[in-house]
């Protein structure tokens, strides 16, 4: 037997005989079929993740087949294999509550199979970072291929894409200004191909995220799902993993301090999604790597947003793709980014971008001279209500709330929330603040609850914002002047807890703050005999409620982030 066993060899099934399960092992994969000079071949594992409630990975097949055929034209035998499958708008109570079983599937998968090397087929906003945080944890060579975003739909002759425009028209349809035949033919028409959100939502921050870490090809994270160039790169992503057979190159050379600040610098250049600070944190947690909050808000501070894309600006992700993609914003940045860090085909990020640029269209990728916002998209927030920190996209919100001070109405979770809302008997004018507790990953498992609707007798009267606070995720699509992960949790008693109806809260986007002005003392009264909500007693959702961290540790499980025991 080899020292250095490969393909079908790693890993054989333990009967205490290596050399009986070898020829078990062999046997087995003949019944499927497979010739024996193949079984002789090094193994690319693909990991897919079609699901019949999970849109956004229709194209699925298409994509195992083309990686397939790259990996057999490179020399190697492709392997798919399933592992869980997120579709965003069909889990109950959250898509980001199974994000760490996703994860842990896919470490386990990829650690439990044979293979020398894997490609992550995912797309749909939770998949891709949960295949990431697992393929960093495992540590074998691998790919990471996105599905691709949607293509945008027609509505009376305005161009629609899922998410953003279907909030827009919602938001339209409670203020009464869009009637119900309108929002039906509207349903129809968001999400009218294969593919992920068509703006810069999570889904989509999180490829060019990936694409900046180096872990997916160059060129390949905006590619529109229904394009034959994203095929194209399913059949050179499984020729990649071939040949990172050979080279060796593990995420822990690519996913390092340098490529996640390079990362960082995109997702403000980007204006992306508030959920990728949360997975990108648990990411690099998996390897041990921690950017603090100062080091955030520098780079922020730092780094013009230079991509006009919904929900802050006016396009698309297929525009973005037709304008250069992520080439051509990583060539505007380059005096700002790390350019020694290595990607998964070994070369340097400054010898990727000594490439000759294609063309660039300038409405949609700005120059630094001339950026859609001087600052970047995202801050992070401290004070005496988030004293382990807050979100906030600026590039979202109005700027005349960036400095603020209202008097707080407060919903005590989501089914609060849903019965008050619209109440016409709601206390709440335009100047106030809403406030929603216990939908943190304690309480609920962090939703995209955070963008809580403007209640209707407001909306009605033209109020189209308003400072929000949460503990609670929102969507990348979305817009608004919203505070979110509010750190520590309502649920673990932190200071959101405490809030109470009518309390003054300020909120300094210069000083980067958010403060309950109200007295320690009577916060700590307050809280006096607090009980968290009870917990679920079995099954995923217990371990989940046991071990899950906080927003500004990723939300991930303690014992799976690095230097844990189970490490």
């Amino acid at each position: 037997m080899s020292d250095d066993p490969h393909g079908l060899d790693r890993g054989l099934t333990n009967y205490g005989d290596r050399d009986f399960a070898r020829f078990l092992r062999r046997s087995f994969a003949r019944s499927m079929g497979i010739s024996p000079g193949l079984l002789n071949k090094p193994v690319v594992g693909i990991a897919m993740t079609p699901s019949g409630f999970n849109n956004c990975h229709r194209s699925m097949p298409e994509l195992v087949e083309a990686v397939s055929r790259g990996v057999l034209a490179a020399g190697a035998l492709p392997r798919p294999f399933p592992t869980v499958s997120l579709g965003e708008v069909f889990l109950n109570p959250t898509s980001m509550m199974y994000r760490n079983l996703m994860a842990m599937d896919t470490e386990e998968m990829i650690g439990a199979q044979p293979m020398d090397a894997v490609v992550l087929i995912g797309g749909c906003d939770k998949t891709v970072p949960a295949q990431l945080m697992g393929a960093a944890s495992a540590d074998l060579p691998a790919v990471q291929l996105v599905t691709g975003p949607m293509s945008t739909g027609r509505h009376r002759g305005q161009r629609l894409g899922a998410c953003t425009d279907c909030r827009g028209f919602w938001a339209k349809y409670r203020a009464g200004t869009v009637d119900a035949e309108e929002i039906a033919e509207v349903e129809g028409r968001l999400s009218v191909t294969a593919g992920t959100c068509a703006v810069m939502g999570t889904a989509s921050t999180m490829a060019c995220i990936t694409e900046a870490l180096g872990m997916s090809l160059p060129g390949t994270a905006a590619i529109p799902a229904v394009h034959s160039d994203r095929l194209v790169a399913a059949e050179e992503s499984g020729r990649a993993a071939v040949r990172l057979i050979e080279t060796k190159i593990r995420p822990s050379q690519v996913i390092t301090r340098k490529s996640v600040e390079n990362a960082i610098r995109v997702l403000m250049a980007l204006s992306g999604s508030t959920n990728a600070i949360v997975h990108l944190t648990a990411i690099a947690g998996r390897l041990g790597i921690r950017i603090p909050p100062e080091r955030f808000n520098q780079i922020s501070d730092e780094t013009p947003v230079l991509v006009d894309l919904k929900p802050v600006g006016q396009g698309y992700m297929e525009d973005f793709h037709a304008a250069g993609g992520m080439g051509a914003l990583l060539r505007e940045l380059k005096p700002l980014l790390h350019l020694d860090t290595v990607d998964i085909e070994g070369r340097t990020l400054a010898e990727r971008l000594e490439e000759p640029a294609g063309w660039i269209d300038r409405a949609v990728i700005r120059p630094v001279s001339e950026p859609v916002s001087p600052l970047g998209g995202l801050v992070s927030l401290s004070g005496s209500l988030a004293p382990d920190g807050a979100i906030f996209k600026r590039a979202a919100a109005t700027p005349a709330l960036f400095e603020t001070e209202g008097r707080a109405v407060v919903f005590t979770g989501l089914e609060d929330l849903s019965a008050r809302i619209d109440d016409p008997e709601l206390d709440v004018k335009a100047g106030d603040i809403l406030v929603l507790q216990n939908a943190g990953p304690h309480a609920a498992g962090m939703p995209e609850a955070g963008y809580l609707p403007i209640p209707k007798k407001l909306a009605q009267a033209g109020v189209k914002d308003m400072v929000r606070i949460s503990d609670a995720r929102m969507s990348g699509t979305a817009f608004g002047s919203i505070v979110l992960h509010v750190a520590p949790e309502a649920a673990i008693g932190g200071p959101l807890a405490a809030v109470r109806d009518g309390d003054r809260i300020r909120l300094s986007i210069r000083e980067k703050r958010i403060d309950l002005l109200v007295a320690p003392e009577e916060i700590a009264r307050r809280m006096q005999g607090f009980q968290p909500p009870p917990a679920p007693k079995r099954g995923y959702k217990a371990l989940y409620r046991r071990t899950v961290t906080q927003a500004p540790d990723g939300c991930d499980f303690d014992f799976l982030a690095s230097g844990s025991p189970n490490r």
